[in-house]
């Protein structure tokens, strides 16, 4: 008859171990862990090199035409960069903007509605958009990148086609005289701060990305939009609704696109149907050089502003400086090339941290 089992005693802890979930972590594991450290000192060097490099630059007239361009970038690189930390990217999001201008533009000059109904009918057909992108890609299996690829020539298409059939040009125009104009431009389109003159998409800006903060660290919306986009088959088995998270996700860039393509149509009083075309790979390089990662699952939405407070600052920068301004592309290739290594060396570093 063999011998009963028997357990091995439990070894009592020695006096220097400690349970790693209650070891204390340094301020610098700390900090290194946060994703916006290096679109942080990357935004601290930018400020610096051009306020030492051109007078006009460090001024409130400076600031005020670099978080000009920031801030609809800004807009946009958060919602993008919420998307990206849920795993997915949104390659329309660029031509979105156009075409959410160009049919605000077309049903209150065209129509003939009131603008306000014009833009509650834009952010409607923003949302339905997202929603179909979000359902393509769940009920496909297909890349986000294919199907939003997709959609953006599809919406290319209709902004020059559809806009040349409606007004016989590539343009609509006439919105400073539609009916509803004055207090729909004070919301989107307005300035404040004279004679300064920033332009009140900066408070958008601030208020998207404070939002965008708190939905990620302190509400379970948070915790689901980093669980899918770090192991979708983890956080479905643990109960979290995948599909209505990534759904969700791309309405929210499809809308954030609406807005911006609102407050550029209202400020010009009218749109082009090449309006942000080529604008979509902005949004992904301010994303990355915030701290998101390609993959998924790891970023912020103050990194992504931060990385789009770069894009600004480095676009008036050079301006100011009297250089060719073509040189920003091999900024934005550069910045994007550098972010990926930064962020990858950060987060080993914040992983060893643990260990």
């Amino acid at each position: 008859m063999s011998e009963p089992a028997t357990l091995d005693p439990i070894e009592p802890a020695g006096p220097g171990s400690v349970d790693e979930r209650l070891a204390k972590v340094g301020a610098l594991a700390r900090l290194l862990r946060r994703p916006e450290l290096g679109a942080l000192l990357g935004a601290l060097a930018v400020l610096v090199f051009f306020s030492v490099t051109t007078e006009q630059f460090g001024t409130i007239s400076g600031a005020a035409r670099w978080t000009d361009v920031a801030s609809t970038l800004g807009i946009m690189a958060v919602a993008v960069a919420l998307l990206m930390i849920g795993g997915e990217f949104d390659l329309s999001a660029g031509v979105m903007t156009g075409t959410t201008g160009l049919l605000m533009g077309i049903l209150a000059t065209e129509v003939g509605m009131n603008l306000w109904i014009a833009i509650l009918l834009t952010f409607a057909f923003a949302a339905v958009i997202g929603v179909i992108n979000g359902v393509l890609v769940i009920r496909t299996g297909l890349p986000s990148f294919i199907i939003t690829l997709g959609t953006f020539f599809i919406l290319q298409g209709v902004n020059l086609g559809g806009t040349k059939a409606i007004t016989g040009t590539v343009r609509v125009s006439g919105l400073l005289s539609a009916d509803g104009y004055d207090s729909a431009q004070r919301v989107f389109a307005s300035s404040f701060w004279e004679p300064n003159n920033f332009r009140i998409s900066v408070i958008w800006w601030i208020a998207i990305t404070a939002l965008a903060t708190w939905v990620l660290s302190r509400t379970r919306v948070g915790n689901w939009i980093f669980g899918v986009g770090g192991d979708r088959v983890a956080a479905r088995n643990v109960g979290v609704p995948v599909a209505r998270v990534k759904i969700g996700l791309f309405m929210t860039t499809a809308m954030a696109a609406a807005l911006v393509g609102i407050m550029i149509a209202l400020r010009l009083g009218g749109q082009q149907a090449s309006q942000g075309i080529g604008e979509e790979f902005n949004y992904i390089i301010a994303a990355v050089a915030g701290g998101c990662l390609l993959t998924g699952g790891y970023g912020s939405a103050v990194g992504a502003a931060m990385g789009a407070l770069i894009s600004g600052m480095t676009f008036i920068g050079i301006q100011f400086s009297g250089w060719n301004t073509d040189w920003r592309f091999l900024f934005l290739g550069v910045i994007l090339l550098l972010a990926v290594l930064v962020n990858t060396w950060v987060r080993n570093r914040a992983e060893a941290s643990r260990r």
